[in-house]
């Protein structure tokens, strides 16, 4: 009897709760007792612990520290390893006697005999909660019964549970027998009853339309109650640059159904901003300055749905502009798919024009990112009027391109804006056939060394890791890049790299790449919530694999700016130095950009 009432507290007493420790978050700082005060000149406690018969031999296998500050620290000690005792299947170890006798703690053990499972039997657990769980009998026969071993497999059904629309359901042993020292049962689960999704509330002020955000969050009324997804939700609202989570969602049942309440504000990301940057002019003397410029517009979450439009113009360098357009419309027809268009056209001065439309199909996971398939059609034409020889030395052609690629994106980011922990990572692979187009203003000698028809493929790569430093300071470690493969590579097929957006230190599109990969180290001190000071380096690396002009660079880029909020908006001053082969490391090549971005 003795043995089946240690038995009975182990299993229905202890395990639940230490089931119910798995799961329960740390309190509040405000609730954790204080340590109890020391006194300053009190002597250690040795700690000198015994045990009988073979109990000996079972101690021998354990350690403990023999030397502790107080009585206190050492009685503690004692019951770390009788709670060890019972993680190793000696369920009845306990601490028999304790004296003290001058500066030495005396602790008499009673170990007893180690319990050991004879079976655990499928009681009425379905497939399903056997795959998930991991439950084979064969690994419950003849092995040590360990307390935390089967609380393991106590959560993973619960999980599972929870997981499937039974938030409520319980596990326990039933049939449970005990012939010496070896445990027989059998392992039942009582779902209760169903639960689905009721509706779903937003409070806090946010206009975010509710049907918008059961879409995106997949949240059907009807659809089974899903813990993980509702936990998973609050990650996916930090990737929405318009609203904040000002606390966890909270969830409400009302007999079988399940309530989920979201606490949101929204963020003033609708901007209008201008950025003006001032660069030697390297086509002019005297030290002239070259005014740089541009403006952006921004509208998200249209009427509370979601949607969102972006324009940019970008003035980089003399005689070159970049114009940039979006639209994203969510939830296409009722689904959680999204459909995203973009528009790209890039006036290299009067070398060449390129336009590049977008069509991009998006579909948010709940746990493991978002997808996306998009195809994009890229075409290419020469603006100058040199001769054909003119054009071979400069790798120019006209070329339209058509791609297929598939985008992936992680990201746990803590805020969108101003992050201060978490990761990003980001996948793009795409494959397409590349057409040179005949230049009526051209020799047809031009395209006798030419293929007209090639398979290009392009890689790209981003990873963001932020690590919070302290209580206002952050590290970001950032690596990222892009490779274009293909045997007949031109000038305007490239990318290109260098200025504020990708590598600091140098003009805009300062370099043309075929490959190219950027590393970077941060460190930001934020001042405010949304103002911070930042120091960073940039390393870079690049190739470039034209015919007539092949090249490979280590450009780095140092210097440090600063971000601060004001009554007409962001404030922002970026202070930068580059070296390369092409440019020295030198004050007077240094960068300065600011700007004011408004939000409304």
């Amino acid at each position: 009897m003795y043995k089946i009432a240690a038995l009975v507290w182990c299993l229905f007493v202890w395990l639940p709760l230490l089931v119910q420790a798995q799961d329960t978050p740390p309190l509040p700082k405000q609730q954790v007792q204080p340590p109890t005060p020391k006194l300053l000149n009190q002597a250690k406690i040795a700690l000198q612990v015994y045990a009988l018969g073979p109990d000996q031999q079972v101690l021998r296998q354990y350690s403990y520290r023999a030397q502790l500050a107080d009585t206190v620290e050492a009685r503690k000690e004692v019951m770390a390893l009788v709670h060890r005792l019972h993680q190793d299947a000696y369920l009845l170890a306990s601490a028999d006697s304790t004296y003290k006798r001058g500066d030495t703690l005396h602790v008499k053990l009673h170990i007893g005999k180690r319990f050991d499972w004879a079976e655990l039997r499928n009681g009425n657990l379905s497939e399903g909660i056997l795959v998930e769980s991991g439950f084979r009998e064969k690994f419950y026969r003849n092995v040590p019964f360990r307390p935390a071993e089967y609380a393991r497999l106590q959560q993973r059904i619960l999980d599972y549970a929870e997981r499937n629309g039974y938030p409520f359901a319980s596990v326990w042993l039933d049939s449970i027998e005990i012939k010496n020292n070896r445990i027989s049962a059998a392992l039942m689960v009582e779902k209760a009853f169903v639960v689905t999704y009721d509706t779903l509330q937003v409070l806090g002020g946010s206009k975010t339309q509710p049907k918008f955000l059961m879409r995106y969050l997949q949240l059907y009324p009807g659809q089974p109650y899903n813990q993980d997804q509702v936990e998973a939700s609050q990650r996916m609202l930090t990737t929405l640059p318009y609203l904040k989570v000002v606390r966890p969602p909270q969830v409400q049942f009302l007999r079988d159904k399940a309530k989920v309440v979201y606490f949101l504000e929204d963020r003033q990301t609708n901007q209008i901003d201008g950025v003006v940057g001032f660069l030697p002019d390297p086509s002019r003397s005297g030290n002239k300055l070259l005014i740089t410029g541009e403006a952006n517009l921004n509208i998200r979450n249209i009427k509370g749905s979601g949607k969102q439009l972006g324009l940019q113009w970008r003035r980089v360098n003399r005689g070159s502009v970049i114009l940039n357009g979006e639209y994203v419309h969510p939830n296409l027809f009722g689904t959680p798919f999204e459909l995203g268009t973009r528009f790209g056209l890039l006036k290299q001065d009067s070398s060449f024009i390129t336009i590049q439309p977008r069509l991009q199909l998006a579909y948010n996971t709940i746990r493991y990112g978002r997808f996306s398939v998009f195809t994009e059609w890229r075409n290419s034409r020469i603006l100058s009027t040199a001769s054909p020889q003119s054009l071979r030395a400069l790798d120019l052609a006209d070329a339209r391109t058509n791609t297929y690629g598939l985008n992936y994106l992680w990201n746990n980011l803590d805020d969108f804006y101003f992050p201060r922990r978490g990761r990003l990572v980001e996948l793009q692979l795409a494959a397409g056939r590349k057409k040179l187009l005949r230049n009526p203003a051209l020799e047809k000698e031009f395209y006798d060394t030419l293929e007209v028809n090639t398979t290009q493929l392009s890689l790209g790569l981003r990873l963001e890791n932020f690590f919070r430093i302290g209580k206002n300071s952050a590290l970001l470690a950032r690596l990222r890049g892009e490779s274009l493969l293909n045997d007949q590579i031109f000038l305007n097929d490239m990318y290109r790299i260098g200025g504020l957006a990708s590598l600091r230190g140098f003009d805009e599109f300062f370099f043309f790449a075929s490959t190219y990969g950027i590393g970077t180290l941060e460190y930001r001190l934020f001042t405010a919530e949304d103002s911070y000071v930042l120091l960073f380096y940039d390393q870079g690396y690049y190739r470039s694999d034209l015919e007539q002009s092949k090249a490979e660079g280590l450009p780095l880029g140092v210097g440090g700016g600063i971000s601060f909020s004001t009554g007409a908006g962001i404030f922002q001053l970026v202070y930068s130095v580059g070296k390369s082969e092409q440019q020295p490391m030198s004050l007077r090549a240094s960068k300065i950009h600011f700007g004011i971005t408004s939000k409304f």
